[in-house]
C-alpha cells in the first residue's frame, strides 16, 4: 500500500535545531526521523513512499535521492507541496498519485511501536473513510487527591487519564478523503464532519508513540536508540 508522509511543514518550534534542515530531518542516531519512520512502514511490506515537500525541500529530495541512505527497494516520490499550505492543501496535490482505495498517511514528526498491517486490516474491517491510531492520553502533571482536611491521600506521577485517546496519526485513508478535504483543516473542518458521518475508527494502540515537537523530545529519542531501548525498532538491522 502506498504510504503519504506530511514533512513540508516548518518546525518552528524546534528552533534553532530546524533553523538548517526540516524536522524530520533531525537525526536520531546517525539517520533522520523520516528514515525511522520509513523503515517501520518497510519491514510491513509498504514501501512505495509520496514524501509531501515543502520547507527546505531539497535536504530531503538530496538526503532520500541518495541510494546509500535507503533501502534498495523503496520507491520514493517526491511531491512538491508548497511552504505554506495546510495538511488537506498538501495531502490534496497527491490525489493523482494514490492507484488504490485505500492508502496510508503518517505525519513526518511522529514514531510509533506500531503494527501497521494489523491497522490495516480494522480498517477493511469497519469498513470507514479514515482509521487513525489513537493512542492513550497521559496527564502531564501528577494528580493528587485531597480530603477535606486539605491533607493528600492520593498521588500519581503523570498517570494514564482512562477513557481519553487523542489522534496519534498513522492513518488509513479511502480515497473518498479527496472529496472532504476542501472543507478544511485536516483535523477540524474534514474530521469534525467526518465523525458527525461516523465515518472514522479509532485504532487503538497501546504500544509506545512519541511526536518530536521539542528539542528534549530530540533528546528522549536519541538516548533510547543509544541505549538500544527503541521500541519503535521492528527491524534487525
Amino acid at each position: 500500500m502506498q504510504v503519504v508522509i506530511l514533512c513540508g511543514g516548518k518546525g518552528t518550534r524546534m528552533w534553532p535545531l530546524t533553523k538548517t534542515r526540516p524536522k524530520p530531518m533531525i537525526p536520531i542516531g546517525e539517520k533522520p526521523l523520516l528514515w525511522h519512520l520509513m523503515k517501520i512502514y518497510s519491514y510491513y511490506g509498504h514501501k512505495e513512499f509520496l514524501l509531501c515537500l515543502g520547507h527546505m525541500a531539497n535536504i530531503i529530495k538530496d538526503y532520500f535521492s541518495n541510494p546509500e541512505n535507503i533501502e534498495k527497494d523503496w520507491k520514493i516520490s517526491f511531491i512538491d507541496t508548497g511552504l505554506d499550505f495546510s495538511k488537506s492543501e498538501r495531502i490534496m496535490k497527491v490525489r493523482d498519485h494514490i492507484k488504490e482505495d485505500n492508502f496510508l498517511l503518517a505525519y513526518g514528526d511522529d514514531i510509533a511501536q506500531i503494527n501497521i498491517n494489523e491497522s490495516i486490516e480494522f480498517h477493511i474491517q469497519n469498513n470507514k473513510m479514515v482509521t487513525l491510531t489513537a493512542p492513550p492520553l497521559f496527564s502531564q502533571f501528577g494528580v493528587l487527591e485531597i480530603n477535606q482536611n486539605n491533607e493528600i491521600t492520593y498521588f500519581r506521577e503523570k498517570p494514564r487519564l482512562e477513557n481519553f485517546w487523542f489522534n496519534g496519526g498513522f492513518f488509513v485513508f479511502n480515497r473518498k478523503i479527496f472529496d472532504y478535504l476542501h472543507l478544511g483543516e485536516l483535523e477540524k473542518e474534514v474530521f469534525e464532519n467526518l465523525s458527525q458521518e461516523r465515518q472514522i475508527s479509532a485504532f487503538k494502540l497501546n504500544g509506545y508513540w512519541q511526536c518530536m515537537n521539542t528539542s528534549k523530545e530530540a533528546m528522549e529519542l536519541n538516548q533510547l536508540w543509544e541505549k538500544g531501548n527503541a521500541p519503535w525498532k521492528v527491524w534487525k538491522n
